[in-house]
């Protein structure tokens, strides 16, 4: 990474503006799920140990660019003020005259948690004036440490580079980057790719640049199905992209040239619906009208573990079948734990998208797993080969080295 790191700033007695990704779940004003606070707590103690006065902005849901106290970042304060053992100051807006004198206020070591940057529509605009004004909270000083906004060029992420001296890259960033970056560009081989969801048409780039980087491609979930009925196999009421089938058969084609190894689903787990409480395993080629695959069945989670079992770098996004209802989430728990024995013989794991990551955590492997990502449309983009604005907006390093 050619980018400033954090460590490269001197930032005693200076307000550092740091972007996160507090974007976290809440019940009422309750947070039920800390793990993206906890990422950045070691960016958040390294500035303080340095005695920095740390400015820090994020948003929450989609207020849609108006104030909507159900997004405040107010109960985000009080679970940051629990993770970190001190107080947390809290600016009841992002920006504006009071905020500013709060900010100027900060003593060293100190922190101050503003409200939901996304409460005004110039955020997502990226608007000039919007991002002055952000800027005008620190003393020339921006780290990002929110890789799961990377992607967007919004005026908290990319804006506010423009008015700093130095912006810099949090160790939450690094590490993502860290990781990506070398399963994309310098892997360890075999490098596996699995890969579900719901759509193809979600993940059209991904499966491209994949298949020019990795080794294999395991395809789960529904999104497999627009590939099978391509291949002229009987599907079902399984979900299907029909105006995806050429581009489907494309992909097909060119792994077939190529002679790289894309992997498919051979049986599954059927019921009528998804509510339903009858379910049967079959094979794909036997597969009957009137019902749907919602999760794949034993022989592929046998075939899939063996690849990665063998692999050296495995890249995972995706769940392998309707992972949020039990009857239908053996596979992806299957692959979850294949992974993680894998990762324990050696393996790089990398895991993205919030339903692959809920299922290392209920299989109960998620300490097992290398890395695993908070971002997920930033990790998608990365991984197709695409550059992140968030990223870019970064300064350069001026010696060229780059951050191991």
């Amino acid at each position: 990474m050619n980018k400033l790191s954090i460590r490269d700033l001197e930032m005693t007695g200076k307000r550092v503006f740091v972007r996160v990704d507090f974007n976290v779940p809440l019940d009422g004003t309750r947070v039920t799920d800390d793990t993206r606070i906890r990422a950045t707590l070691p960016t958040l103690r390294l500035a303080l140990e340095r005695g920095a006065r740390l400015v820090l902005a994020s948003h929450l849901g989609r207020p849609k660019g108006k104030v909507n106290l159900k997004y405040s970042m107010a109960p985000v304060a009080g679970k940051l003020q629990e993770l970190l053992g001190k107080p947390v100051g809290f600016a009841a807006d992002c920006i504006g005259a009071e905020t500013e004198a709060k900010s100027k206020a900060l003593k060293d070591g100190e922190v101050l948690l503003l409200e939901n940057v996304r409460f005004y529509a110039e955020e997502e605009a990226n608007d000039t004036e919007f991002s002055k004004k952000l800027a005008a909270l620190c003393d020339q000083l921006f780290v990002c440490d929110a890789f799961g906004s990377a992607h967007r060029a919004h005026a908290s992420v990319v804006g506010i580079t423009q008015f700093v001296r130095q912006a810099a890259a949090g160790l939450l960033m690094e590490k993502e980057l860290a990781y990506l970056g070398k399963a994309i560009s310098n892997p360890d081989r075999p490098f596996i790719a699995v890969l579900g969801g719901a759509k193809v048409s979600d993940k059209i780039e991904v499966v491209q640049n994949l298949m020019k980087l990795a080794d294999a491609m395991l395809i789960g979930g529904a999104m497999a199905y627009t590939f099978l009925k391509a291949q002229g196999l009987p599907v079902g009421n399984s979900l299907v992209e029909n105006d995806k089938l050429d581009l489907a058969r494309t992909l097909m084609d060119e792994a077939r040239r190529r002679q790289f190894r894309l992997r498919l689903p051979v049986d599954h787990v059927l019921a009528e619906s998804p509510d339903s409480t009858v379910t049967k395993v079959m094979d794909i080629a036997h597969t009957p009208d009137g019902w749907m695959g919602l999760d794949v069945g034993p022989k592929t989670i046998e075939q899939f573990g063996a690849e990665i079992a063998a692999a050296r770098t495995i890249v995972w996004n995706g769940p392998l079948g309707m992972f949020e209802k039990p009857a239908f989430a053996q596979g992806t728990l299957g692959i979850a734990r294949a992974v993680a024995a894998a990762t324990q013989k050696g393996a790089v794991s990398i895991i993205g998208g919030g339903d692959s990551v809920a299922a290392v955590e209920q299989a109960g492997v998620a300490s097992q797993i290398s890395h695993i990502s908070t971002g997920g449309g930033a990790s998608l983009e990365f991984l197709a080969g695409e550059k992140l604005p968030g990223v870019e907006a970064l300064t350069n390093r001026p010696d060229g080295r780059k951050e191991n």
